[in-house]
């Protein structure tokens, strides 16, 4: 997948933030189409493969919220695949978000022999060499509030400190999901949220959350909320709360 991304990811947040939860409903957050596999054509073996392989996962990822898989024989028609939904959806909201990106990024990757697509509620990844038990560095992507707070140094910093704690929290867990919250003064609270991809290991996660929580200053300093997704992880911080309970 293409490696030249940030002047993309910086232009899309800069515009639309988070804002898009709410005005947008169910559109995804944010895609990507490969553009160094190669693509694939109508009726082929890769795309007989790629839908069975969605299928799959499309039926086995609701049960437990994340699923991983490949199709083929030959190395010129495998695909392999991943799924993941947010740790707090019910297997219901897993399967409808995990179609819906499926089919989406099918829409908006036609032919591409790789392409990964991100909703509130899941992430969608497939391409034809397999990506399974490795960081994914490549396809990253922030979000922030517009709303500036009123002391950023402090706020930087708890927000800092509650993301590392919930990054190891985290990697402890098995579904390599966390979240928390913090007060802020007498009235108000921080809520975060950190999660990884269940094909790469708990130190990976470690490392995977650590590295997006030091992009903290680029993403979204002083600001209200924001997120860094990439791949294998992500983390979200905001001033209200946004998982179910």
């Amino acid at each position: 997948m293409s490696s030249s991304k940030l002047i993309t990811i910086f232009l899309f947040s800069l515009t639309l933030s988070l804002l898009l939860q709410t005005s947008f409903g169910d559109d995804p957050l944010f895609h990507f189409c490969s553009s160094s596999d190669g693509n694939y054509t109508t009726h082929s073996s890769y795309e007989s493969n790629l839908k069975t392989l969605i299928d799959s996962l499309i039926y086995k990822t609701p049960s437990t919220g994340f699923g991983v898989g490949s199709v083929g024989q030959y190395q010129n028609d495998q695909v392999y695949g991943l799924a993941l939904c947010r740790g707090d959806v019910s297997p219901s909201e897993c399967k409808t978000c995990v179609s819906q990106a499926s089919e989406e990024i099918r829409n908006r990757c036609q032919y591409n022999k790789g392409a990964i697509i991100w909703y509130d509620y899941c992430l969608f990844k497939y391409l034809d060499t397999s990506f399974f038990g490795q960081i994914d560095n490549t396809n990253k992507f922030y979000m922030w509030n517009l709303n500036n707070v009123s002391d950023p140094t402090t706020f930087n910093y708890n927000t800092k400190e509650l993301l590392s704690t919930l990054a190891q929290k985290a990697s402890l867990n098995p579904k390599l999901y966390a979240t928390g919250e913090v007060k802020l003064g007498e009235e108000k609270k921080l809520y975060g949220l950190t999660q990884c991809t269940r094909d790469i290991s708990s130190v990976d996660c470690k490392k995977c959350l650590d590295d997006a929580i030091s992009e903290l200053p680029n993403c979204c300093d002083g600001k209200e909320g924001g997120r860094v997704v990439g791949g294998s992880c992500n983390f979200r911080y905001e001033i209200y709360p946004f998982v179910k309970e």
